[in-house]
């Protein structure tokens, strides 16, 4: 069995419809071999719990209080100790402990994904565009670091290497890609949890408040100054989509078929959305702007063709 029958073997047992939590990182790394697709998974859990404990706090208070502040940095800070196996016995700490050490998983990446964590609790929302970016280094760069560092591995006698590659610097225009993507795409929802991802001075630029952008989720009419901000948005997705289509004709040589495919498929999931992205006449829906199902694996049948 060639290459492309061994992809198109896998594509087949893939069900599109059941894939809901982190879908474009799930489908992606269904192409990998077993024990590096569990290692990812391992990670995303961990990493999905604190971020949940955060997110779902928000979507059912509009606030957080000084007690609850201290409370969740505490969390915070216990949440990096039980990176340490030592410290923590429990199954699953244990597991994340012998992935982190089996994969060379760069702490640097769990730990400046805790700092991202640390900034939510602490701070409303991004007074500027610069701060949302600083943040998004830890909330998106770093998963997706460890994505992109399991995918770069090779693999000797058993034993795992580090990538040929600077992985922070692969990373980081896709995930801010998929990142700007991604919080366009989910601007109703969002809202709807009590969750912010626009700069206050990107909406001041544009006549915008958190009010008005809080009752345009809600159902008022999409205002001139929203679109104008939703095309200031597109306009930073896009340049990192050229950054990304640059990196990754650059590192993909050095990478195995079936990783190299894994890269390829997240970045064309996150570009099927951003064509979506209509600023002049869309409602930007969750209907509009996320794809069905038939739609995804559709694009990865093709990004599969093109092997």
């Amino acid at each position: 069995m060639n290459t492309r029958d061994q992809f198109t073997a896998i594509f087949e047992s893939i069900d599109f419809e059941k894939i809901i939590d982190h879908p474009n990182i799930l489908i992606a790394a269904n192409f990998w071999d077993n024990e590096r697709y569990c290692a990812a998974r391992t990670c995303y859990r961990f990493m999905r719990a604190l971020d949940d404990l955060i997110d779902n706090h928000k979507a059912e208070h509009s606030g957080i209080s000084n007690d609850e502040r201290e409370n969740f940095t505490s969390d915070i800070r216990k949440w990096m100790a039980m990176l340490d196996r030592e410290l923590n016995k429990s199954p699953f700490n244990n597991e994340l402990g012998y992935t982190v050490e089996r994969f060379r998983i760069p702490l640097w990446s769990l730990e400046a994904f805790a700092e991202s964590m640390l900034y939510d609790v602490t701070h409303d929302g991004f007074a500027t565009i610069d701060e949302f970016i600083e943040y998004s280094l830890g909330a998106s760069v770093a998963p997706a670091s460890i994505f992109v560092h399991l995918a770069g591995l090779k693999e000797k006698d058993g034993i795992y290497l580090d990538p040929p590659f600077d992985v922070r610097r692969t990373a980081e225009p896709c995930a801010m890609f998929s990142y700007f993507v991604h919080i366009i795409r989910d601007f109703r929802k969002d809202q709807h949890n009590n969750l912010s991802y626009f700069a206050d001075d990107a909406m001041a630029r544009h006549g915008l408040t958190r009010t008005a952008m809080s009752e345009m989720a809600h159902g008022a009419p999409l205002s001139a100054g929203f679109r104008a901000m939703m095309r200031e948005y597109l306009s930073f997705a896009d340049r990192y989509r050229l950054d990304t289509l640059k990196i990754m004709d650059e590192v993909c040589p050095k990478m195995e078929p079936r990783y190299r495919l894994s890269l390829e498929i997240i970045f064309e999931l996150y570009q099927m959305v951003f064509e979506r992205i209509d600023p002049e006449h869309g409602t930007f829906s969750t209907e509009e702007l996320n794809p069905t199902p038939a739609e995804t694996r559709e694009r990865v049948r093709k990004v599969i063709a093109r092997q």
